[in-house]
């Protein structure tokens, strides 16, 4: 599959990395400026991983006949710009179907392409926010907290124009046809949070930090040990709980199962684990099924012996990195080096704009 990524911040990089990942060719398109400043060294970026890039003037009508000239031999297109700023450049989704109806244009936006805030400015946090699920987010008594930009930008964001992608392929197998996809950080933020709907409405779940998953519950929570570390508790089931505990050597517990009992537990869970170093508590609980794990930075995450095992992480153009997922049976790792700027006329020719034409855009100033 041939993606033409339009360069832009995190979430339609980080869409065009997931297709990277699993074999596509992902063409990244920038500004000429960028490109003729940054020069031919690979980009650093992780989000880049496995891409080509030039640069492209699309606010001339040379640069807009060579990017559907691109598209023309394209699968995918990745759009990041607010709504209507793409059919104004002359490359919205009417323009390219019009030269390739079996395209598909995937356009992530924060708001969606409709609605009163279609064209306002926001971020993450401001997605999330109006989505709902910021609220559900923190401690007891305290303000939400953002979890940095995962859930907008990346899970809400990215991945589901990623997904969204793969769905318009696979309809254009039976039908032919390209289709648009419509990507809002906004819709994604609050579809993650599905399974949270029915107890909101019913009371089941009650405010943000009370309960089980949300910091609410002592057997799920995190906890510092002696040395300043911390261990993430999962230990939701009985079986569980039962292991840790005695592993803990704790006794005489109140009954976890009744809320009024969870300050005490808590009380005597962080007595407990603050006696011990977090590698000490790391050696009583392997191999058990206490769901009781270190909380652990990046850089040792990389070194712990079971993501070295699975090669969770790699090393590509000198930077520690998380593997491509999900993993696809028998499928090795595509080549993952650092984008590179596409020079070479023959295979910029393959993507469709011919040497003599890339030779005048170049002359010009509208390709880089």
């Amino acid at each position: 599959m041939r993606v033409l990524e339009l360069a832009g911040l995190a979430p339609g990089p980080f869409a065009g990395m997931m297709l990277a990942d699993h074999g596509a060719q992902v063409l990244r398109v920038d500004r000429v400026s960028t490109v003729l400043r940054e020069g031919d060294a690979p980009r650093a970026s992780v989000l880049d991983r496995g891409k080509r890039t030039i640069g492209l003037d699309l606010k001339s009508p040379a640069g807009v006949a060579a990017f559907k000239e691109l598209a023309r031999g394209a699968d995918v297109v990745i759009e990041v710009f607010r709504p209507g700023v793409a059919e104004r450049l002359g490359i919205g989704p009417d323009d390219l179907h019009a030269v390739n109806d079996r395209l598909v244009y995937g356009r992530i936006t924060g708001w969606g392409q409709e609605g009163p805030l279609a064209s306002a400015a926001g971020h993450d946090i401001d997605y999330i926010a109006l989505s709902g699920t910021l609220s559900l987010l923190g401690r007891a008594g305290e303000r939400p907290t953002p979890p940095i930009n995962i859930l907008g930008d990346f899970a809400g964001g990215g991945l589901m124009l990623a997904y969204g992608v793969l769905l318009a392929l696979l309809e254009r197998e039976r039908t032919g046809k390209g289709r648009v996809i419509d990507a809002a950080m906004l819709d994604g933020a609050a579809t993650l949070f599905a399974m949270f709907y029915p107890g909101l409405q019913s009371g089941a779940w009650g405010p943000r930090g009370t309960n089980l998953l949300d910091t609410g519950a002592p057997m799920y929570d995190t906890y510092e040990t002696a040395d300043g570390g911390h261990v993430a508790v999962g230990a939701l089931e009985p079986r569980f709980w039962a292991e840790m505990t005695d592993r803990m050597g704790l006794a005489d517990l109140p009954d976890r199962d009744d809320p009024a009992n969870w300050p005490e537990l808590r009380r005597r869970l962080a007595e407990a684990f603050r006696s011990k170093t977090r590698a000490e508590w790391e050696e009583i609980f392997a191999g058990s099924d206490a769901c009781v794990m270190p909380v652990l930075s990046v850089a040792e995450a990389a070194e712990h012996p079971h993501n070295k095992a699975r090669g969770t992480f790699l090393r590509v153009g000198g930077v520690v990195q998380p593997a491509p997922a999900p993993r696809l049976s028998g499928v090795p790792v595509p080549d993952l080096s650092p984008a590179t700027r596409l020079t070479d006329p023959a295979e910029l020719a393959s993507w469709g704009i011919p040497e003599d034409t890339a030779a005048a855009l170049r002359a010009s100033g509208v390709l880089a």
